[in-house]
């Protein structure tokens, strides 16, 4: 296949021994042929080459035309993550070296120095690789209009990982400007994950014509090594989430092996593994720790340890989730529940990164449940089933940045930038009324708040068009713009200046001097907190380990099926372990098992409660909804509710009275009535309007020279809130945070859907004790404000007591 290569990158193929790969021929055949591509190949598979090879070419002295000026931006590398830019940056150089090609390739992201930012606008390199956030603020500068103008290609790097979220409908917005920025501007995008490429294709495709995104497939790959660890002579935990039973046995996996990159779910548990790892390090073995909240120094430094060779074991979250390319790693450990196969699928592929040799996972479940959904995870892996998020409509927070940013750079014509927008899929839909509101938002903040200066952002000039207010609005949004909105967060350093990183302020909130906390792999002390900052040195004292907010991974719907099914397909149960085979057994005996076709839910007293579980399998974030809405029917009906705990599988709610009849608790209404009612007057929409907010630019978090504290944003949009809800209950932003209450923070599509199937399937069981299958939700009780892993200890005896009732024995 190397016969339509030109000779140069040839020659490079050979000289490494390697051949061209069917897929990586046949993007170089679909960029001469003008179309845009979507690759989904397997890690290992030379899929960022082969997005880069019809650039490369384009470089070729052979190709008979003279390369682009050593100014001339031809290419942008978009990724999901800073140090997948960074990676690529040196797995991309050395070829171009070694090829002799004149290309220029920088990186440009929150960690770029602003200097070199100043001079990419004036001096663009050839190949730039970016992030989405970096790519948008780059558009809303003047030079931008000349610096795109002659653009060839824009590569996409992991598109499955952000196209379905806000990151993706910024991205989306940016792809149209650079389409009309750049015409025959060609499109591609990556990914290793896809369940449904056709979607992915809609996304990628301008004006909605997808047939000019060509599919194309890569070679398939050896099959992954999948594997369960399991107690080598206990069982299988009742409860708790951080699977510290497996940390002697993950020890002796990590001497084994060269190189094991261990995943967790969230940084609090990356910190917590990595504390228990270090505890059990008799070897003093070379480990580290990475996640999103360290510094970019300590990131860098972990990132090239691992790149080195000198780490035997990286403790990480999904910072390193996507493509960071270490050839070296041997085995990757996921701790706790995968929660889909794409996501699990991604991340064994950081191991071997070879495509003709399996990649070996080992999945450590840290309860009963978790066991159930690595297997499932496991089978649908083996079976290469994938799944993944669905699309929805651009948010229209995201909309009104992008036009601030497209005002930023240059006068605009609303009509030629609505029809610009609606080039995309995810603002397709955006009519002439809503593009009217989201104008009227941007100009004057909307009816409510048009009476304030500060609100003035953007005004029709007397030929029509649209423009500035002043010269200062430009900076005052590259300063606030952004997709990510984190908790406030406090930075961490020593006295001598020296950064480790951010934790969130409602925990640095707690600490006084003289606390000491566990951070960047360090137990460290307060000596003082000041102004937005946590002044620390080290010290040797036992630690406790930052908790962090935001949302739990949701378990895919997928998943959550597959856990169906296994648990009512007895001949399968065959290959579990004993314990979890006996626990399926006695609740088969005792109650009944929830599957695909019934919901089931169980009522019965303990402790002098009432209680009742439903096994709903929607999500954490779902059931967390439905407790809150079930409590507050019970309240009106007389039930004295008493609070409810949920996992991603079950929700257990008690109360003083007993539940005789659930099914009028779950009436499909409660989402029409309790469920608005609910959101109106709880924190959620409040938090989601704060978000949205601060992403549209009417909050601003930094002003030149000080950052405001989360207390101050929290202030300002508590009360920008109040007046709207009162006086302006349509305003743009309310819309825009009720849709993310309803989709993102609530799941309420999947709570829907249990609901409107709740009337026909759902079977009630009334028992005189506890079930087998309740006890891993019945466990959490009292802890639930505890974070996640601190406290499996603590569970073992109170686990015990209820699986010791649920199970028979004495």
């Amino acid at each position: 296949m190397t016969d339509d290569l030109p000779p140069e990158i040839a020659r490079w193929f050979a000289g490494r021994g390697w051949r061209v790969r069917r897929h990586q021929s046949e993007m170089l055949d679909v960029a001469r042929s003008g179309r845009h591509s979507l690759l989904v190949a397997d890690t290992g598979a030379g899929k960022t080459l082969a997005g880069f090879l019809p650039t490369l070419a384009d470089f070729c002295p052979s190709q008979g035309t003279d390369a682009p000026p050593s100014n001339t931006l031809h290419t942008i590398y978009v990724s999901p993550l800073k140090a997948l830019a960074h990676d690529v940056q040196r797995n991309l150089v050395a070829p171009v070296e070694e090829m002799g090609l004149p290309i220029r390739i920088e990186t440009r992201s929150g960690d770029t120095p602003s200097d070199r930012k100043r001079r990419q606008r004036e001096r663009p390199p050839n190949v730039l690789l970016t992030t989405p956030e970096s790519l948008s603020l780059l558009l809303s500068y003047p030079e931008s209009l000349d610096m795109f103008a002659g653009m060839k290609r824009i590569v996409v790097d992991e598109i499955h990982a952000f196209a379905t979220g806000k990151r993706g409908d910024l991205l989306a917005l940016c792809l149209a400007r650079l389409q009309a920025l750049a015409p025959e501007l060609q499109r591609v995008a990556l990914s290793a994950t896809l369940a449904e490429p056709e979607a992915f294709r809609e996304w990628l495709a301008p004006w909605g014509e997808v047939d000019s995104v060509a599919l194309v497939e890569g070679e398939a790959g050896a099959e992954p090594d999948v594997e369960i660890l399991l107690p080598e002579e206990e069982r299988v935990p009742w409860g708790g989430h951080a699977a510290t039973w497996a940390i002697p046995q993950l020890y002796e996996e990590i001497r084994r092996n060269r190189t094991t990159l261990v995943f967790t779910n969230t940084r609090f548990l990356a910190e917590y593994t990595f504390q228990n790892l270090w505890d059990v390090n008799e070897d003093k073995l070379p480990i580290g720790v990475h996640h999103g909240s360290l510094s970019k120094e300590a990131r860098r430094k972990v990132e090239g340890a691992m790149a080195r060779g000198e780490l035997r074991a990286l403790v990480a979250t999904a910072s390193l989730d996507l493509g960071v390319d270490w050839g070296d790693i041997d085995c990757v450990v996921q701790m706790g529940a995968p929660k889909g196969s794409s996501r699990l699928l991604q991340r064994i592929g950081r191991a071997n990164h070879r495509l003709d040799q399996p990649s070996r996972a080992l999945l450590v479940p840290g309860n009963r449940f978790e066991f159930l959904e690595a297997q499932a995870a496991k089978d649908a892996v083996d079976a290469g089933k994938r799944d993944g998020e669905d699309f929805r409509p651009g948010a229209l927070d995201v909309l009104a940045q992008h036009v601030m940013a497209c005002a930023c750079a240059a006068p605009f014509d609303e009509a030629a930038l609505l029809a610009e927008i609606r080039l995309c899929l995810s603002y397709a839909w955006v009519d002439d009324t809503v593009w009217q509101r989201v104008l009227n938002f941007v100009a004057t903040g909307g009816y409510s708040l048009k009476a304030y200066d500060r609100f003035q952002r953007i005004v029709r000039d007397r030929t029509g068009m649209w423009r500035l207010t002043h010269p200062e609005q430009a900076a005052r949004h590259r300063l606030n713009a952004g997709i990510i909105v984190d908790s406030e967060m406090l930075t961490v350093r020593f006295r001598n200046g020296r950064q480790l990183g951010k934790v969130e302020e409602r925990f640095a909130a707690s600490l006084s001097p003289g606390d000491t906390f566990a951070f960047a792999g360090t137990s460290l002390e307060v000596e003082q907190v000041k102004d937005m900052e946590l002044i620390v040195r080290a010290s040797t004292k036992a630690a406790m380990i930052p908790s962090y907010g935001g949302l739990r991974l949701p378990l895919t719907t997928h998943l959550a099926e597959r856990v169906r099914e296994m648990l009512v397909d007895r001949a399968g149960w065959a290959r579990f372990p004993d314990d979890v085979r006996e626990w399926l057994e006695v609740q088969d005996w005792r109650s009944v098992l929830p599957g695909p076709d019934n919901l089931l839910v169980e009522t019965f007293p303990h402790a002098n409660r009432h209680y009742t579980v439903y096994y709903t399998f929607c999500g954490w974030n779902a059931n967390q909804s439905l407790g809150m809405l079930i409590t507050k029917r019970m309240e009106d009906r007389g039930l004295l509710p008493g609070g409810f705990v949920a996992n991603d599988y079950s929700l257990a709610v008690w109360g003083l009275k007993p539940v005789t009849d659930p099914a009028p608790l779950l009436s499909a209404d409660i989402l029409a009535h309790e469920f608005v009612d609910w959101v109106q007057d709880s924190h959620l929409l409040r938090r989601s309007f704060r978000e949205v907010a601060v992403i549209a630019g009417l909050v601003e978090r930094q002003q030149p020279g000080k950052r405001k504290s989360g207390k101050q944003v929290t202030f300002s949009t508590d009360l920008i809130y109040d007046v709207l809800r009162k006086y302006e209950p349509e305003h743009v932003l309310l819309e825009a945070a009720w849709a993310d209450a309803r989709q993102r923070m609530t799941d309420v599509g999947r709570l829907g859907d249990l609901l409107d199937s709740a009337a026909e399937r759902l079977e009630h069981v009334e028992l005189d004790r506890v079930s087998p299958l309740a006890v891993p939700v019945m466990v959490m009780i009292g802890r639930e404000s505890v974070p996640q892993g601190a406290v499996d200890d603590e569970l073992l005896l109170e686990a015990e007591s209820l699986a010791a009732a649920a199970m028979g024995t004495p």
